[in-house]
């Protein structure tokens, strides 16, 4: 369905508001930018601002929908044959080699970084996007894999898989944050993944193979 003209105008608006946030943010740090400056900036209000995102740390983390749903995406999206941990380990490989921006690979991502650092409310609300991974990731896996509710096997599965994702992209993270260039901070992380690969015991590595 086409976006219509109201819908499209929010989507931009949000996008405005966050992009002004941002700046901000990276100028300045997270916890010296209030709200009522964002708003200011923006040319909005207040409210406006809440009205699209409840909390400031929103402001900063505003595509974390995207992330938390991503691990969950790419185990739906696995091929035949193939397992959930193999198929975050190729996503994880595709996305390291083509130095995507998605997972920090990007020139300027140390400064994201060094917002996050230096504002533990940034830090805490990235350990709770952490934990909704995985939960999600856990009822894609009990739903790909017919198990009941009380099974505890999705759920340590899916801690499993969450480790690499997270051993990874904290790499990353780290490895930007001391100014370190994509393409070399990329080839480190494909070493990376072999040694994450070869860590995994062949249950997870087998665990819910999609049928033909």
């Amino acid at each position: 369905m086409a976006e219509g003209l109201r819908e499209r105008k929010k989507r931009q608006t949000r996008q405005y508001i966050s992009d002004v946030a941002t700046g901000l943010f990276l100028e300045r740090g997270f916890e010296a930018v209030t709200v009522a400056e964002i708003a200011e900036a923006a040319n909005v209000s207040v409210n406006t601002v809440y009205n699209y995102f409840p909390a400031k740390e929103d402001l900063f983390l505003d595509r974390s929908a995207g992330v938390v749903d991503r691990l969950a995406r790419w185990v739906r999206g696995r091929d035949a044959g193939e397992s959930a941990a193999r198929a975050v380990l190729r996503e994880l490989r595709e996305e390291v080699e083509a130095v995507s921006p998605r997972v920090g690979l990007m020139e300027g991502y140390s400064r994201f970084m060094r917002v996050i650092h230096d504002a533990p409310p940034l830090r805490s609300r990235l350990w709770s996007l952490r934990q909704e991974s995985h939960d999600n990731l856990r009822a894609a896996l009990c739903e790909e894999t017919g198990a009941p509710e009380d099974d505890p096997l999705p759920d340590l599965m899916a801690g499993q898989i969450c480790w690499i994702y997270d051993t990874v992209f904290a790499s990353i993270g780290r490895e930007m944050l001391k100014g370190r260039g994509p393409v070399e901070v990329s080839r480190e992380m494909l070493q990376l993944l072999d040694e994450v690969e070869g860590l995994l015991s062949e249950r997870v590595l087998e665990y819910a193979v999609r049928g033909a």
